[in-house]
């Protein structure tokens, strides 16, 4: 059974991890609670990655030069998440105009950064904006029936230039330069 309100933590340690566990479960016993055994566990966060609150965290390699740190992204699962959303609203059997497609596409869009602006963003916030770019294209190819797959009638210029769709790289880190 899940409590209301019911507490997520992680634990960072330094070799104490065994002993941390433990002196948690003590402390959360003496609560009357219990531990999801099944959601517990000990990891070298310096070798593996955990997911937590839909971020990864853990080592990262740097994409420009190869190094590894230690840090934190949106995991595959809020990835996929957003993607789900997105392919929901652009389905065909969307009948709306467009500015109320558009006005919902964005109110997605501008939401999901402003929770995962932490961390490690640049390459997921890419992969997002590819896919709603083909995804947006796609729905108007067919809306339009457009006789070709529409690249050249809805470009990536014209969906996130004059037909508003908002671009994640721009929402939260600012225009390329």
């Amino acid at each position: 059974m899940r409590l209301p309100g019911a507490a997520h933590l992680v634990i960072l340690s330094r070799g104490k991890a065994k002993k941390a566990l433990d002196w948690t479960r003590q402390v959360v016993t003496r609560l009357g609670l219990t531990l999801n055994e099944a959601k517990t566990s000990i990891r070298q966060a310096r070798k593996e990655s955990f997911n937590f609150l839909g971020y990864a965290f853990g080592p990262h390699r740097y994409r420009k030069d190869g190094h590894w740190y230690l840090g934190a992204s949106p995991s595959k699962k809020s990835v996929a998440g957003i993607k789900q959303k997105v392919g929901d609203l652009l389905v065909a059997s969307h009948t709306g105009a467009w500015a109320e497609v558009r006005d919902r596409l964005n109110q997605i869009l501008r939401g999901w950064p402003a929770y995962f602006s932490y961390g490690t963003r640049t390459t997921v916030y890419r992969a997002v904006d590819n896919y709603v770019y083909e995804s947006v294209r796609h729905f108007l190819r067919r809306r339009h029936k457009a006789p070709s797959r529409g690249a050249s009638r809805f470009s990536d210029e014209v969906v996130f230039g004059e037909l508003g769709v908002l671009r994640l790289r721009r929402v939260q880190l600012g225009p390329r330069s």
